[in-house]
């Protein structure tokens, strides 16, 4: 199993645990006075594929924060093996080990409210293929319609809720407001763009082992064909006899 949270997937591959001690141990050194809560907040998102061997399973954890949006896109690319299955099975898992989610399924997609800050655990099992391995492309992330700093005093916010409420005509404020909703708009947008890019892979590798089984099957077939042929002629010929003692008489049945 591999652990991802918050930093890059080909080099938590490698070192997860480590790679995970030395980011916290530097960024609470660098900053004591930041908390776990600020110190895991941000808006992020990875986009990667992943090879399942045969009964293989894969785990990924991702740090969410209560009250936020988490999603997962996942679909399967390939198939290759004995008497493959194109169907993966997906279970999400809350940070207190509580199963939230599972998807058994060839492609879905998983959104949901995070109740509980902490990481959450996504597991992917190839357990249908036995003897088949697959590759998969992965899509998750959270992301925030609100974001509200922790650090901030209730003074402050209330400050800022009474400034809030005192310019509610004022023009920048109309525009923070669209600007805020067009970002939500176009990340959702890329995350629709990314589903469809997957699905336009799955057709590319689809048609590329469409192809290779024609090929194969045309050239069985035409050997097939062959075969048959030659031994049809050889058992007509077997039928005759030939007398090679005198030359007036002719071949008989």
């Amino acid at each position: 199993m591999r652990a991802i949270s918050l930093c890059p997937y080909y080099l938590l591959r490698e070192f997860p645990q480590l790679f995970i001690i030395l980011a916290l141990t530097t960024s609470t050194n660098a900053r004591p006075d930041v908390t776990d809560q600020e110190l895991f907040w941000g808006s992020d998102q990875y986009d990667f594929a992943i090879v399942l061997p045969a009964a293989g399973l894969e785990c990924f954890w991702h740090f969410a924060h209560r009250g936020e949006r988490f999603y997962l896109n996942f679909m399967v690319q390939w198939v290759m093996g004995v008497g493959h299955d194109r169907h993966l099975s997906v279970t999400v898992n809350t940070p207190s080990d509580l199963l939230l989610s599972t998807v058994d399924d060839a492609k879905g997609q998983i959104n949901f409210e995070a109740a509980e800050s902490g990481f959450y655990q996504m597991c992917f099992s190839n357990f249908h293929n036995r003897f088949g391995s697959m590759q998969i492309s992965l899509s998750f992330g959270v992301y925030y319609d609100t974001y509200q700093d922790p650090s901030k005093s209730e003074e402050e916010e209330k400050k800022k809720k009474e400034e809030i409420s005192k310019e509610l005509n004022n023009t920048l404020s109309v525009i923070e407001t669209t600007t805020h909703k067009v970002e939500t708009y176009v990340f959702h947008m890329f995350r629709h763009y990314g589903f469809s890019r997957m699905r336009k892979s799955v057709d590319y590798f689809l048609l590329q082992s469409n192809s290779k089984y024609i090929t194969w099957w045309s050239m069985a077939l035409s050997l097939l064909i062959v075969t048959s042929g030659y031994l049809q002629l050889l058992f007509l010929k077997s039928l005759f006899v030939n007398n090679t003692g005198t030359e007036g008489e002719k071949p008989r049945c």
